[in-house]
């Protein structure tokens, strides 16, 4: 009997919140599609996106749309942003570059905190689910394939823009390079760890929702194991490829034994001689201050 009631309650709440609502403060009628609010961003088209109640094959269908809409629709942003990217570093407006990919980078902080809403969906959920989605697979989302070949477009722009300069990335990466450049650079790898987390994210998702396994075939029929490699493909692989090429390059001589002193004169001559600029800018100021 409780158990009844509560259904005749939540059914007769549905029912409302399809209706138009009178907001008293406005004195005016919600959800008819009349307002200014609503034609700006076409809301009863976006709110009908959506398949409805009577079509819905699980309660969690309309939660797993709606997420994924609202992805494409973030990417179809991000993509955009990055195209104003390529136009602010082509004419060398660094400031500007890096402004616009931090909101990049939010973007993708966004996409990826979005997963975790379709985690809340249990297996046996997503198994319904699934069967009405076809063939269809995250390489097939328009806003994947536009936001990788944005990327692209991209990294031309840095290889355009190192070109201008005159340097290598290894140069940039180097002490005493230019830090312009590199505070650039860094926020192209941030921006990479992003879309890489995104990516981390729906791996985890599949393999919360139906395992990663040789024997288990997503619907393009690939086996879910193959998406772990998917996963860590870089945006700009020079980018991380200047790391080894600097590791590769690096010596163990030079530097301290476990417990060792280290005096201020030796750590400034270490610093002068290729170390860090902000340690031999520190060091700098203390001789001053030692010096009146």
């Amino acid at each position: 009997m409780h158990s009844s009631t509560d259904y005749s309650h939540a059914e007769k709440l549905k029912h409302e919140l399809t209706q138009p609502l009178f907001n008293p403060m406005l004195k005016k009628w919600v959800g008819k599609g009349e307002l200014d609010y609503e034609r700006y961003l076409q809301t009863p088209t976006l709110l009908g996106l959506q398949s409805s109640e009577a079509e819905r094959v699980s309660h969690d269908e309309l939660m797993f749309q709606i997420v994924h809409q609202s992805q494409e629709l973030y990417l179809k942003l991000a993509s955009r942003e990055v195209v104003e990217v390529v136009a602010e570093m082509d004419r060398d407006a660094l400031w500007a570059v890096v402004a616009r990919l931090g909101r990049v980078q939010k973007i993708l902080q966004c996409i990826s905190a979005e997963m975790a809403v379709l985690e809340t969906m249990t297996p046996d959920s997503y198994q319904v689910i699934r069967r009405s989605l076809g063939n269809g697979s995250g390489q097939e989302s328009p806003g994947y394939n536009t936001f990788r070949l944005a990327a692209t477009g991209l990294e031309s722009a840095v290889e355009r823009m190192l070109a201008r300069r005159g340097v290598t990335l290894l140069q940039v990466y180097s002490a005493g390079g230019p830090e312009d450049l590199k505070h650039v650079c860094e926020n192209l790898v941030t921006m990479d760890e992003g879309f890489q987390g995104w990516l981390y994210a729906h791996y985890q998702l599949v393999r919360r929702t139906i395992g990663v396994d040789r024997s288990v075939k997503a619907l393009d029929g690939l086996p879910t194991q193959v998406l772990a490699g998917r996963m860590t493909l870089p945006l700009f692989r020079a980018l991380w490829d200047v790391r080894v090429e600097m590791t590769a390059g690096w010596k163990r001589e030079g530097g301290y034994a476990t417990g060792a002193h280290r005096s201020p004169d030796d750590l400034r001559e270490q610093a002068r001689a290729g170390g860090c600029p902000m340690h031999a800018h520190a060091s700098f100021g203390q001789e001053l201050r030692s010096h009146p």
